[in-house]
């Protein structure tokens, strides 16, 4: 009997699991469908990138180099006799006049010699004095009543007697000179330098050989002498011959000076020189530009960076260096056309100008170039450009070697990192 209910109830239980089975599948795809995400399937978003036109100025090139500032005028004071200090009455390191006195050497034993001198000078005069009138009264004699022997003796001794007189002014005149030159005179306007005697030393006077007293360099304009490489040099002789570029006989070129705590190149001048020939040792040639110094602010002997001109002003377009990539050596920027898609340009870097860098081929005034987001993109991807104005790098920032086509600027503000 209990066997019979159990099967009985079997029974009555298999249509129930049956009917509800298809209930929990068609729940269970109802809820997986409910958990799919909705943008499932749907295409992802363009990436955005930030372009920008590139920048149209007129802007000259310019090659920086390391200069030496040398005085115009620059002098050794030397003793010119020998003798004994007794009076240095300059102070080191002041500025001088020209003639001002700067050291005194004994005068005595020369004025002495000078006292000697005039009075050999006073015999030799009057032994010419007699001469002469001893000639004239041989040459009053009639030929007949003179020999000729006599007459011979009186012109040649007349002769004798001017010599000797003037020898003896010679010699007064030598005399004179080691008086004058005791008192030694500063020959040019300038600074002086260090005392290299004290008073009681002993000098030996001589030309080119004489004691060192003290050294004189000029103040005022002063010099810049720094050497442009050989390559330099043939570019701008080209640019030279081609007409493009003024030479130095035909132009004042200026030139830029900065100081190692300067920043910028705030100092104007014009180079004055150009060697003849490059240096073939070095590989360079030899340029001298001349600077004005009113504020005493360069120094004889420091260090400086010029800047010089190499090109004529020209138009040109400019980009951001952040926007500029290389792919197997080949400088290439990204565009992206009126499609919205991106292009590779190959492209030819000229010098950089206010932290932009000049683009001499392979770009147009029209071109949208890509400034950021570079490692995102890549040729024919569609992207969502940005206009943006063009960037610019902080070492650039000051106004430097460019120039707007409406305006004129100096690079006496350049940043020296270009």
């Amino acid at each position: 009997m209990e066997m019979a209910s159990s099967s009985a109830n079997r029974d009555q239980l298999v249509p129930a699991v049956r009917c509800r089975l298809p209930v929990a599948v068609l729940a269970g795809l109802a809820w997986f469908a409910g958990c799919r995400h909705p943008e499932e399937g749907a295409p992802p978003p363009l990436p955005t990138v930030s372009v920008s036109h590139p920048v149209e100025r007129e802007v000259t090139d310019y090659a920086k180099f390391t200069a030496r500032l040398v005085a115009i005028e620059s002098t050794e004071i030397r003793a010119r006799v020998s003798g004994q200090i007794v009076a240095i009455p300059f102070q080191p390191g002041s500025v001088v006049r020209q003639g001002d006195v700067l050291v005194e050497i004994d005068v005595r034993p020369f004025q002495v010699e000078l006292d000697a001198r005039i009075a050999e000078e006073a015999r030799a005069a009057a032994q010419l004095s007699l001469a002469q009138i001893e000639f004239k009264r041989i040459e009053r004699i009639p030929p007949s009543s003179r020999t000729s022997h006599e007459y011979d003796m009186a012109a040649a001794r007349l002769q004798e007697a001017r010599a000797a007189q003037a020898a003896a002014a010679a010699a007064v005149e030598a005399a004179r000179l080691n008086v004058e030159w005791c008192r030694v005179v500063a020959p040019i306007p300038g600074r002086i330098s260090y005392k290299y005697v004290t008073t009681g030393d002993l000098v030996t006077g001589g030309i080119g050989s004489g004691t060192l007293l003290t050294t004189v360099v000029s103040v005022g304009p002063i010099y810049a002498n720094f050497d442009v490489d050989e390559l330099t040099v043939q570019r701008i002789r080209q640019r030279v011959r081609e007409g493009t570029l003024k030479s130095i006989e035909e132009f004042n070129i200026s030139v830029w000076l900065g100081l190692a705590a300067e920043d910028g190149f705030p100092h104007q001048g014009t180079i004055n020189f150009v060697d003849n020939q490059v240096n073939r040792r070095t590989g360079t040639l030899r340029v001298r530009g001349l600077f004005p110094n009113a504020d005493d602010a360069l120094w004889p002997g420091y260090f400086a960076r010029v800047m010089v001109p190499v090109s004529a002003p020209h138009k040109a377009l400019l980009v951001s260096e952040r926007a500029i990539a290389t792919d197997q050596g080949q400088k290439i920027v990204f565009v992206v056309g009126a499609d919205n898609r991106v292009a590779v340009r190959p492209v030819r870097c000229g010098a950089l100008h206010d932290g932009l860098r000049e683009i001499i081929d392979g770009l147009n005034a029209a071109d949208r170039v890509v400034v950021s987001g570079l490692l995102q993109v890549r040729s024919g991807l569609p992207v969502e450009p940005q206009s943006v104005e063009m960037p610019i790098s902080a070492a650039g920032s000051a106004p430097t070697t460019t120039r707007p086509i409406s305006a004129v600027s100096s690079p006496r503000n350049a940043s020296p990192e270009e």
